[in-house]
């Protein structure tokens, strides 16, 4: 049986481990081994984790590991391209209450939050944290490196690209862009393209930044 390595062990780290322990193989093609982060008293003061493992940059993979990560911005990237470089593995890790649509094509070391919805033939690559109650319609293609938080909705035919950010209970509107490195603040509602490296917010949304 794999053994899963999250990278990361603070809130979002903890968070990540319950979503792993009610996960599609969990028990069955995979167990939770522990936690790696920089940070080595990270887990100080809370009970009923698997043990810290030891620091991203120090830790040796073993041959059953498998990983996922909980970190977030630049260095989740910087992060996962360090453990690439060891020959790692990244799996999805799929929450048991997810809908995955017909056709829809899923890339490497995603998490998919619990009752997330992906739309029929949907395109999603590698990397990405979609969390919880988020819909991500038909036929849309969502990059690598992105961050798609709660309770989002991407409309059909939508395009996101890589290393971006949708806050909580954005709307992406029907057949939009949202290029690399944008944001999308909270709450706001998407009608036109979102330009690379900025930021926008509100209803309708317009940029900040």
């Amino acid at each position: 049986m794999k053994t899963l390595v999250i990278i990361g062990a603070g809130g979002m780290g903890r968070t990540i481990y319950d979503i792993a322990c009610e996960s599609i193989g969990y028990g069955t093609e995979f167990e939770i081994k522990g936690f790696i982060d920089d940070n080595l008293l990270a887990l100080d003061g809370f009970a009923d984790y698997p043990p810290l493992l030891g620091s991203i940059v120090d830790y040796m993979p073993e041959e059953e590991d498998v990983f996922t990560f909980s970190i977030g911005g630049n260095s989740r990237r910087n992060c996962i391209e360090q453990l690439l470089n060891r020959s790692v593995e990244f799996i999805n890790i799929i929450h048991r209450t997810a809908r995955i649509g017909t056709n829809v094509a899923l890339g490497n070391g995603n998490i998919i939050g619990a009752f997330t919805s992906l739309g029929a033939n949907s395109n999603i690559g590698n990397y990405n944290m979609i969390q919880s109650y988020t819909v991500i319609g038909h036929d849309a293609k969502i990059g690598d490196f992105n961050r798609i938080d709660t309770h989002v909705t991407c409309v059909g035919g939508i395009q996101i690209g890589n290393e971006t950010t949708i806050h909580t209970s954005a709307v992406i509107n029907h057949k939009v862009i949202v290029e690399d490195n944008a944001h999308v603040g909270a709450c706001s509602f998407v009608i036109r393209r979102v330009k690379a490296g900025t930021t926008v917010f509100g209803n309708p949304a317009k940029k900040l930044v």
